[in-house]
């Protein structure tokens, strides 16, 4: 088992018409829900620590709870900064042990986001380190990452082929209806595929990344609900259309608002049922299992990628 990169599993998902799960890391007992789902169903596994993952954890406990997981699971990883909003910010990811990394420079001018991901290109392809970058932007909340609806813009196809041959870039994520965080609004969002076909007719073989595609289980959403949550019908993005985005051109779906879901309403169900219990460990182990239950569901219906390790 080793850490590895992108660039072999992405071939075999694009070639496949699967997506590789990448999954939002904070602390041990996600970790150990998300690589033991992974061992069972023998899928390759991205890992991704943002910005305010490694502020909560240090990123030096995140890398060895990585290598542990690899050492108890027997699986590879590939670990990758997710968002990244600076050459010095990659390039700590980089020196400190990632093999991925996110320039999310879409808030720039055009001309600026080029500059900047051209640099950590630069610096990573040297280090053998693959790199994803952004065009477009999705509405939502995460981490530091907020954008307003109305300041939200989907990627423009007739762009993305100049930016790829100028950046160097290896993967690219668009915008093209997801969002971050959980969707307060009736009605589920609608994935605009068309504009990913239109992706795909300029960048053959090029792997697509989808940002905020958390599905918003139901069942979480309503547990949360009704031990002492306020959710109300938060919704996310229709499975069926991540699943045919996966068919496509999409070889990453980035995933953490349905981890924290799943992982909370664990957790306030638990102290609910036993409010009498303070140690840890009872109520971080049903969170760890709910958490597995969830990947596991990803990787069978969502990403097709169970079996492809």
């Amino acid at each position: 088992m080793a850490f590895v990169t992108t660039k072999e599993m992405f071939k075999k998902a694009y070639e496949g018409g699967y997506a590789v799960g990448a999954f939002n890391v904070n602390n041990m007992e996600i970790i150990q829900g998300i690589t033991e789902a992974c061992q069972d169903q023998k899928a390759p596994l991205i890992l991704q620590v943002s910005a305010g993952a490694r502020k909560y954890a240090k990123q030096s406990y995140l890398v060895h709870l990585v290598e542990a997981a690899m050492e108890e699971t027997g699986i590879d990883i590939c670990l990758h900064l997710d968002h990244g909003d600076s050459f010095e910010l990659c390039k700590s990811c980089i020196d400190g042990g990632f093999t991925s990394v996110m320039i999310d420079a879409s808030s720039k001018p055009y001309e600026e986001n080029i500059e900047l991901t051209k640099k950590v290109v630069e610096y990573a392809h040297d280090k053998g380190v693959v790199v994803e970058a952004e065009l477009g932007r999705l509405a939502g909340i995460e981490d530091a990452v907020v954008v307003a609806a109305g300041d939200a813009a989907f990627t423009d196809p007739d762009q993305v082929q100049d930016f790829v041959g100028r950046t160097g870039v290896d993967s690219l994520a668009i915008a093209i209806g997801t969002s971050h965080g959980a969707y307060k609004f009736k009605g589920e969002a609608k994935l605009r595929l068309d504009i990913l076909q239109k992706v795909q007719d300029k960048l053959p073989g090029f792997p697509i990344v989808l940002h905020g595609a958390s599905s918003v289980m139901p069942e979480y959403v309503a547990m949360c609900n009704q031990y002492g949550g306020n959710l109300g019908g938060a919704q996310g993005c229709p499975e069926d259309m991540l699943r045919e985005a996966a068919r496509l051109a999409v070889c990453k779906i980035n995933i953490d608002t349905d981890l924290r879901l799943a992982m909370t309403a664990s957790i306030r169900k638990y102290f609910v049922e036993h409010p009498e219990h303070f140690d840890p460990r009872q109520y971080l182990g049903p969170a760890r299992d709910a958490i597995k239950e969830v990947v596991t569901h990803k990787l069978i219906h969502v990403l097709g990628c169970a079996g492809q390790a």
